[in-house]
C-alpha cells in the first residue's frame, strides 16, 4: 500500500510496510487529539503495546511535588515493530477496542 504523507501531526514515517486498516501510514485511520511520548513497557498482547509516562503533580497543602505515571494501551502495527523498552510517539484515534484509543505513530528510540 502507498505511504500517506501528511497525518496531521509531525512524525517519520516508518521505514517497513504493513497492510493493516488500523495504521494510520497504511490504512485509513485518522488521528486528533492528544499527543504523548512514553516508554513499551509490554508488548504481549497482539497488535498492542502498553506505554507508560511520567508527570509530576503539585500538592497543594504540602507545597510539594509528587510523581506520578499514566499507562494507556495503544495499537501498535505491524510496520511500527514496538517492543518492549523502546520509546514510541502515541496519538489519539477513534476507539479501536474497549481500551484502545491510541495508535503508535512514531519509533522513537530502540531498547538496549
Amino acid at each position: 500500500m502507498k505511504v500517506k504523507q501528511n497525518i496531521g501531526i509531525v512524525a517519520k514515517p516508518p521505514a517497513g510496510a504493513c497492510n493493516d486498516a488500523k495504521c494510520c501510514w497504511h490504512g485509513s485511520l485518522p488521528v486528533r487529539g492528544r499527543v504523548f511520548e512514553g516508554k513499551v513497557i509490554s508488548n504481549r498482547a497482539s497488535r498492542t503495546v502498553v506505554v507508560k509516562w511520567g508527570y509530576s503533580k503539585f500538592i497543594p497543602k504540602y507545597q510539594r511535588y509528587e510523581r506520578r505515571n499514566t499507562t494507556v494501551r495503544a495499537h501498535s502495527p505491524e510496520c511500527m515493530q514496538a517492543r518492549m523498552g523502546d520509546t514510541v510517539k502515541i496519538a489519539e484515534c477513534r476507539p479501536l477496542s474497549k481500551t484502545k484509543s491510541f495508535v503508535v505513530v512514531e519509533k522513537l528510540g530502540e531498547s538496549k
